[in-house]
């Protein structure tokens, strides 16, 4: 039969495992969707800041 003590500490696991299961996919979701874009357009930025103008050699 199951304790008190361990009815509750299975259930404090499971409730622990919830929120880090919910960090990890919070962290993807953010890498995803605003990490990766926003490296990706300063990376593009700093590419095209590079670039000699066409228009100055017309």
């Amino acid at each position: 039969m199951v304790t008190t003590a361990g009815a509750l500490f299975i259930i404090s696991a499971v409730v622990l495992f919830f929120f880090w299961i919910y960090g990890i996919v919070s962290f993807y979701f953010d890498l995803r969707y605003q990490f990766i874009p926003a490296a990706r357009e300063y990376l593009r930025d700093d590419e095209q800041d590079n670039r000699p103008d066409p228009e100055e050699y017309l």
